[in-house]
C-alpha cells in the first residue's frame, strides 16, 4: 500500500498532539506484541520502566557460542517500543538469521524525556549485559538464557533510524569503560537519524518524501533535543559539533556498518558518518541500496532479507578477525 502525501502539519502526519503539560498524546501506534516462547522480558530499570526483550533462536545446536547483538528499535525518539510489532517481528526473524541471542532495549521516549535519556538508558542496557557476563563467569547471578550457550566476546550493537543514532552516541560512552568479559566487536547503523540547520542534498531532493518529510524530521528533533539548542547540536549534528573529545572517542570504535537507501532522505547524513568515522581510522563498511526507503526493512520481506545477509557477513568478518578497539 502507498503511504499517503505528508501532511503539512507535522502533528498531523505523526498522528501526535503535544500537551501542555510537554507531554505528547500519541493517536496511533504499532500494535504491542507480548513476548513468545522464544523471547522474554528482563527489567532494566524500574524508575524508568524499561526492559530488555531478549529473543533466542529455536532449536540451538548443543554447544554452540550464540553472539549477542543488543539492538535499538527506531520512531524518531518519541515513537514505538520493543514490544511494537515490526521491531518485535523483526527481531523475531533476526535471531534465526543471524543465530544470535537478540536483547531489544526499551528506552525512555521525548519529549517526556528529551535526551541524553534514551543514550543514559542504552548505557545502563550494556552494562546490565557486562554485569551478567561477570555473573555467569563469576557464579553469580545471571539469566538463565545469557548463562550457557553465549560468547560475551563476541557482542554486537545494531539500531535502525533512532537506533542508529544511539548506537553512535552510546559508543562514545562507553569506549573508555571496562566492560570484560564483553567485546564489542561491530557496530551497526541501520539508516541512522542524524540532523543539522542546513538540510543535505537528500534533504532538499526528498523533503516532500512519504515516510520521512523535512517538517517531520524537524519537529522530530525540537521535540527530543535537549531544550534550547538546534539540530547543530553534537547529538544530531557529529559532523559539525564534535569536538576534540569525541573525536578522540570515535577513533577507537570498532569496526563499524552503515547501510542506507538511497530514497531516505537522511542518506546523505549516514555517509557523512561514514567519512567522518573513517577519518578518525575506524574501518567502516558501508551498503547504500539505490532503491528503498526510510524503514522499508520493516515492510518489505526481500529488503529484510538483503539487510540480514548483509548484518550476517558483517557479524561473521567481525568475529574471524577478532575485536579492533577495546571496547
Amino acid at each position: 500500500m502507498e503511504a499517503p502525501l505528508p501532511s503539512s502539519d507535522p502533528y498531523k502526519f505523526l498522528n501526535i498532539t503535544l500537551n501542555s503539560d510537554g507531554s505528547l498524546t500519541r493517536h496511533r501506534d504499532f500494535p504491542k506484541l507480548p513476548p513468545t516462547e522464544q523471547s522474554k522480558d528482563i527489567p532494566l530499570n524500574q524508575n524508568n520502566n524499561t526492559f530488555i526483550r531478549i529473543f533466542k533462536p529455536r532449536n540451538i545446536p548443543p554447544e554452540s557460542k550464540l553472539p549477542i547483538l543488543v539492538y535499538f528499535h527506531g520512531g524518531g525518539f518519541i515513537l514505538y517500543s520493543a514490544s511494537s510489532a515490526p521491531f518485535h517481528e523483526s527481531c523475531t526473524k533476526m535471531t534465526g538469521r543471524l543465530q544470535a541471542i537478540i536483547l531489544s532495549v526499551e528506552y525512555r521516549l521525548a519529549p517526556e524525556h528529551r535526551l541524553p535519556a534514551a543514550y543514559d538508558d542504552a548505557v545502563e542496557a550494556i552494562l546490565w549485559l557486562r554485569d551478567q557476563a561477570r555473573g555467569a563467569i563469576n557464579g553469580g547471578d545471571c539469566d538463565a538464557w545469557l548463562k550457557d550457550g553465549v560468547d560475551f566476546s563476541k557482542c554486537f550493537v545494531m539500531g535502525s533510524s533512532s537506533g542508529g543514532n544511539i548506537v553512535y552516541n552510546v559508543a562514545l560512552r562507553v569506549v573508555d569503560t571496562d566492560l570484560s568479559p564483553v567485546k564489542i566487536q561491530g557496530l551497526i547503523m541501520n539508516q541512522a537519524f542524524f540532523g543539522g540547520v542546513e538540510p543535505s542534498d537528500s534533504e532538499s531532493r526528498l523533503k516532500d518524501d512519504r515516510i520521512c518529510p523535512l517538517t517531520a524530521t524537524h519537529l522530530l528533533w525540537s521535540l527530543c533535543l535537549p531544550n534550547g539548542v538546534d539540530r547543530d547540536h553534537v547529538y544530531s549534528n557529529p559532523i559539525k559539533s564534535s569536538g576534540p573529545q569525541e573525536k578522540d572517542k570515535m577513533g577507537r570504535f570498532p569496526s563499524t556498518l552503515i547501510n542506507g537507501y538511497g530514497g531516505d532522505p537522511l542518506v546523505d547524513r549516514q555517509r557523512h558518518v561514514a567519512e567522518m568515522l573513517t577519518s578518525r581510522g575506524v574501518h567502516v563498511e558501508t551498503r547504500f541500496d539505490k532503491d528503498g526507503f526510510h524503514a522499508c526493512e520493516l515492510f518489505d520481506g526481500n529488503k529484510a532479507k538483503a539487510l540480514y545477509e548483509t548484518v550476517e557477513a558483517f557479524m561473521k568478518s567481525c568475529s574471524s578477525t577478532g575485536p579492533s578497539s577495546n571496547m
